[in-house]
């Protein structure tokens, strides 16, 4: 019989975390005096004795290691009750969303998806701007560590050729998740910490830095403001640009730079393709808006910032790029499908995922033209075995057909085609806006029916869990093993 107590211990300890760091926008609160602050007190209260209850009373069967079938429910469970706990400030605070939007709110949060079904941020008490920040950030450190500590060991998506690198602990899942997070949790808060001071720099006031800082680095879009990133100046668009793009590299090079190693970062292919993707389409838009727009240095800013928030997966928008014509919008549209690079904050496929497939067509290609011949498909100068290939064209396959029945759902909830597709995709790739009057850049997620926001949340946790985790859970094997 499957034993849960291990996966409730670390959801319950997770689940009391949380609750610890409701305290942040309490004290905010309590310094502006808007009175909010006996809310994230109940919250807080609440959710550290609910998850220290659910930690205690499983404390008897904590093991050293987890099975797969623990680790599988572990992954799943913690972004179930995570964003549970973490849409209590939103029920009971300012906002006094239902449950339904409170749970989509926090959901986009920590799956740092970015979509929005609060308005009026501009006037909202600083105290729940910080608790959307908080969440997001958390949840941006929380998919690097199931990036690199579970989803290689589950052999996810093509994930296990990441199983040995950078780390040489590979003894059971839940001390070298210890490890791997002390490591990281160094390198992002002083991602974070930087991008702050910069963002002050740039004539962003204290507040706004810091939430911004953790939103940005988490690559979540989450901003003060309904206008998002249009509020603030052009040198801050172009600081969040550069710190979209660190989020959205490899951590484990991170760690490597800091322990003197370089040639790691800089031999990196995934990395080089990431950055040759963001330039060819910077320039294919770039060049677009100057034929099209003729505003040379605003077309160029926002068509580099909007597309690098895209291609991130960040969400944020300076500009409703709705209004510069069809190929522009549909360039967007599929860049959002790209994401960035393994073991990051970034979503959507991921840049490897690409060049293993394209590698794995031209090895076909040249058996079709070489029949005789032996070839291999190779990825960073390594032979790529078939378990790795038939993982990430299953992803692939996967991917599409998701998108495609959560747009069908969506449709069947009355939302016309454009809202239903960029939807679907916004939610399954973690990407935020999507596409159209209602969803678009301009607008937010708040008119929808529960039904559709039911669809969406389902779609957010699939999509950051990189599929294959969560669908794992409804076959009848995995509960007979």
């Amino acid at each position: 019989m499957l034993d849960l107590r291990p996966v409730g211990y670390v959801i319950g300890l997770l689940v009391a975390i949380l609750g610890a760091t409701m305290l942040f926008p309490l004290l905010i609160d309590l310094i502006d005096g808007q009175g909010q602050w006996p809310v994230f007190l109940e919250s807080a209260v609440f959710t550290v004795l609910a998850g220290g209850l659910i930690s205690l009373s499983c404390a008897n069967g904590v093991r050293e290691g987890l099975t797969i079938q623990q680790t599988f429910l572990l992954t799943t469970g913690v972004w179930l009750a995570l964003p549970l706990f973490g849409a209590l400030p939103f029920v009971l605070g300012a906002t006094e969303l239902r449950f339904v939007d409170a749970f989509f709110e926090a959901m986009s949060g920590l799956t740092t998806t970015g979509s929005t079904v609060v308005g009026g941020l501009d006037s909202l008490p600083r105290g729940i701007l910080l608790w959307r920040g908080i969440l997001q950030w958390l949840g941006g450190i929380g998919i690097i560590v199931v990036a690199m500590v579970f989803l290689p060991e589950l052999r996810v998506g093509g994930m296990q050729i990441f199983r040995s690198e950078g780390f040489d602990t590979f003894g059971k899942i839940l001390p070298r998740a210890t490890e791997i997070s002390s490591r990281i949790s160094v390198i992002y808060i002083s991602l974070t910490s930087i991008c702050a001071l910069a963002y002050v720099v740039t004539g962003m006031n204290a507040f706004d830095a810091v939430v911004h800082a953790m939103t940005t680095v988490a690559t979540g879009g989450f901003a003060n403001y309904d206008s998002s990133f249009g509020a603030f100046s052009g040198q801050t668009k172009y600081v969040a640009v550069v710190f979209m793009l660190l989020a959205a590299l490899p951590f484990v090079r991170f760690v490597q730079l800091t322990a003197g190693h370089t040639q790691p970062l800089l031999r990196d292919s995934q990395i080089r393709a990431f950055f040759a993707t963001a330039f060819l389409l910077v320039l294919a838009l770039t060049v677009w808006n100057l034929t099209h727009i003729s505003q040379s240095d605003v077309g160029f800013r926002d068509t580099l910032f909007n597309t690098v928030s895209l291609l991130t997966g960040t969400g944020y928008a300076s500009v409703d790029y709705m209004t510069w014509g069809g190929f522009p919008v549909t360039v967007l549209f599929f860049t959002g499908l790209i994401g960035g690079c393994a073991g990051s904050t970034a979503c959507s496929i991921k840049i490897f995922r690409y060049q293993l497939l394209f590698a794995s067509i031209k090895a076909q290609i040249q058996r079709i033209r070489s029949p005789n011949g032996v070839f291999t498909p190779r990825y960073a100068g390594r032979a790529v075995g078939p378990d790795v290939l038939s993982s990430v064209i299953s992803f692939f396959v996967f991917f599409i057909v998701t998108i495609g029945i959560v747009a069908w759902g969506l449709a069947l909830t009355g939302l016309d085609f454009t809202t239903s597709v960029s939807g679907a995709a916004t939610a399954v790739a973690n990407i935020g806006p999507g596409l159209g009057s209602i969803i678009g850049p301009a607008g937010n997620f708040a008119s929808l029916n529960d039904a559709a926001k039911w669809i969406l949340i389902s779609a957010m946790l699939i999509g950051r869990l990189e599929l294959m985790a969560v669908y794992v859970l409804f076959t009848i094997r995995f509960w007979r093993a």
